[in-house]
């Protein structure tokens, strides 16, 4: 099964390029990136690599530093970060022995609800689905940290899942796929299910990753096909954002299991407070304005 998610990866990454490259313009004349530009891209994505995400640190470094105008700053995102995000389930999918089934299951999952759960959810109250899903990553959190001290019965170690908890875990992954379209990320969410199913939290790396990577080449390509996006900002992303991707993913592999549930804690305690207090919307990760997406 992994064979056949590389090779689906390898046909969404070619789909991507072909794409930028169908609908260029006489205008989109290749630039070479500024050093701010892949600064941004290889900052966001070594950090979106962690499991922290890159949508909202990216928007913010674009406004800070008035790279890209807003209007066209969720495009911009969504077309530079693809590749790099494409990596990342790369990478994960090979390093992360999670099982087969349970992968592809997981990853399915979560497109499905993306794909067909965001007419259901886009008529939800926003905010207050921020709202309570920031105190459940919280509430978790905290769990987490009882767990940590022996406090609190929770977590494991394993790689795979069957009957019962994979169709929990499906479920509920299916759920933060559909809920992207209204505000919450799927990353942290992500590794609490894993977690709370007993697994091994690097297990939610390759699930996450790779059900970003599914989806990201389908969100980025309307804005491509529309022009949308910085073209130079956007390659600033692409080109910083790959080898973070890689120095990351090394970095993940070679935390030890108290380390990676230590991260899991941060990442969630952070995710929490910022969907309590973030007004913007999220896409696979933290804080995703793509609206048209």
């Amino acid at each position: 099964m992994q064979t056949a998610l590389f090779v689906f990866l390898a046909v969404l990454a070619l789909m991507h390029l072909v794409h930028l490259v169908r609908y260029r313009t006489r205008d989109d004349v290749p630039r070479r990136p500024s050093i701010v530009q892949l600064g941004i891209g290889f900052v966001t994505n070594f950090f979106d690599t962690l499991g922290i995400g890159n949508f909202a640190p990216t928007a913010a470094a674009y406004r800070f530093w008035r790279v890209v105008p807003d209007a066209l700053i969720p495009g911009t995102m969504n077309v530079g970060h693809t590749l790099p995000v494409v990596a990342m389930a790369f990478v994960f999918i090979g390093i992360v022995e999670v099982d087969g089934t349970t992968l592809v299951v997981m990853i399915t999952a979560a497109i499905v609800g993306a794909w067909f759960g965001t007419g259901v959810v886009t008529g939800l109250p926003k905010r207050k689905v921020q709202v309570g899903m920031g105190f459940a990553m919280l509430v978790a959190a905290g769990l987490f940290v009882m767990a940590h001290y022996d406090a609190f019965p929770l977590g494991g170690d394993a790689l795979h899942l069957s009957g019962v908890k994979l169709a929990v875990g499906a479920v509920g992954i299916a759920l933060f796929g559909a809920l992207q379209a209204i505000g919450v990320g799927l990353y942290s969410p992500c590794m609490i299910l894993v977690a709370l199913l007993g697994m091994n939290p690097k297990a939610a790396f390759p699930i996450m990753m790779g059900a970003c990577a599914f989806l990201m080449p389908f969100a980025s390509a309307r804005f491509v096909r529309h022009h949308k996006y910085d073209h130079r900002a956007a390659l600033g992303l692409t080109i910083g954002g790959l080898p973070a991707v890689f120095v990351a993913a090394w970095l993940v592999g070679s935390l030890s299991l108290t380390t990676i549930r230590w991260l899991v804690i941060g990442i969630s305690f952070y995710t929490g407070l910022s969907m309590l207090f973030s007004r913007r919307g999220t896409g696979c990760d933290a804080d995703r304005p793509d609206a048209e997406t």
